[in-house]
């Protein structure tokens, strides 16, 4: 057990404030300030305002330091960050910050304390939402500064790792775009002597079908000649009962940026009946969402199956009713079909292929897959291509399978640390590789 523990409430440690809800002027130019409000809090604003303003603002208002907690209290309720100090602007009375002096508790500590859900109390009938008072009267249980620290340096380690890996992957991910673009979008892949084939002069021939010019030898189709099988969606039951007898993980839309590398997978937990089994999804099977999206997002996204991926669940995977998966005619073309598709999706493409069904999008997949043309490569390109990236995509997953095993250390150890169950010293020993890892990250 940690010794000296002490016990305050959190108001008489810091000042808990309200940020002002005074700002209306907003700008695109990205140049600006940046403009958080509560919808983009803890993520990359896309509003910004003035210099000026800024300026304006923070003669008439208190404001955030660095170092200072922020904490979203509606919404997305509890969602914490440390200020980096950076110039910005919080326009929302929904986000509220801790304003701590760090004599009693660190601002790493306090940070990790909000990290654990007890502490998180709602009022509101209609609208939850975090008061100040809540706040004031939280009790916070913490050691001396010195075991605060130590705390506070194992649980970072663990973050600077799983961040490390999420750097990495990102560049991975940027290099396999870069790639794609580069041999099929440019068309300059390798010749026969590996040098760019449109650049050195390579053979292009006009396609009807595509309205463009194509390398000679490679042909236009619709998306529906690279998919020989589709597997619906099953929600199945939320427990075992009758002949609901098959355990499995249910993909949704929500997990499907999850299963990409772009946030949490939290697929439940469900029951499907036997005779079902064929639902199961396999290495090489492309999950896409069909119904859902929003006004400036379309139905459509996509995740793909790799034996790495079957091997971060603990069951079975089928993807919910609101998905579907197919299977493609070839899996050498599997890599190609998803930058193809993703290409698509990111240029807003199928937002012209939804219907509505009681105000919910709908993607008009089989009208989509049966009249859309693409370019369809020769093989020997495609071949190589899946070479290259097949190495990329199973370094990603490895990383991915290692975040998740560092997130549920992390998660297990926090309420541990700190309530004293266990101590620094109990773990430090079996945790040095990810501390020197994390030490290289911040350095």
């Amino acid at each position: 057990m940690n010794k000296e523990i002490n016990t305050s409430k959190l108001g008489d440690i810091g000042k808990v404030l309200m940020c002002k809800r005074v700002l209306k002027h907003q700008t695109s130019e990205q140049s600006d300030i940046p403009f958080y409000k509560i919808s983009t809090f803890g993520n990359k604003p896309k509003n910004f305002i003035t210099r000026e303003l800024y300026d304006n603002f923070r003669k008439k208002y208190n404001h955030p330091k660095k170092g200072d907690i922020l904490i979203s209290a509606a919404g997305t309720i509890g969602k914490t960050v440390i200020y980096d100090g950076e110039p910005a602007y919080f326009q929302d009375s929904n986000i509220v910050w801790i304003n701590n002096d760090e004599t009693k508790v660190t601002n790493d500590y306090l940070y990790y304390f909000y990290q654990t859900e007890p502490w998180l109390t709602t009022r509101g009938s209609t609208i939850k939402r975090i008061y100040n008072d809540n706040l004031r009267n939280i009790i916070i249980n913490f050691p001396n500064l010195k075991f605060q620290k130590k705390i506070a340096k194992v649980l970072s380690d663990l973050d600077a790792k799983i961040e490390l890996n999420n750097k990495i992957n990102h560049e991975l991910e940027a290099m396999a775009k870069t790639l794609y673009d580069y041999w099929f979008v440019q068309f300059d892949f390798p010749d026969a002597n590996e040098k760019p084939y449109k650049s050195s002069g390579g053979k292009m021939v006009f396609n009807k079908d595509l309205k463009r010019d194509v390398p000679k030898g490679w042909k236009s189709s619709t998306i529906s000649d690279w998919i020989v099988n589709n597997k619906n969606g099953d929600w199945g039951k939320e427990e075992l009962q009758g002949n609901f007898t098959k355990k499995v993980s249910c993909i949704r839309g929500a997990d499907i940026n999850g299963l990409n590398g772009k946030g949490k997978v939290q697929s439940p937990t469900r029951f499907i009946l036997e005779k079902n089994s064929h639902k199961i999804l396999e290495v090489g099977d492309l999950i896409i969402e069909i119904s859902g999206g929003s006004p400036t997002q379309s139905t459509g996204r996509m995740a793909f199956i790799t034996q790495e991926t079957l091997e971060r669940f603990e069951n079975p995977l089928i993807c919910s009713n609101f998905c579907k998966a197919v299977t493609l005619t070839d899996e050498i073309y599997l890599y190609n079909f998803v930058y193809n598709w993703n290409r698509l999706y990111s240029a807003g493409v199928l937002f012209g292929w939804e219907g509505k069904t009681s105000g919910i999008k709908n993607l008009l997949f089989e009208n989509f897959i049966t009249n859309f043309n693409v370019v369809k490569p020769s093989k020997e390109i495609v071949k190589e291509f899946h070479t290259k990236i097949k190495t990329i995509y199973k370094k990603k997953q490895k990383n991915l399978l290692e975040n998740q095993k560092l997130s549920e250390l992390r998660d297990w150890l926090l309420p541990m640390l700190m309530n004293g169950q266990v101590t620094v010293g109990e773990v430090e020993s079996e945790l040095g590789m990810v501390a020197e890892e994390g030490e290289k990250y911040r350095s």
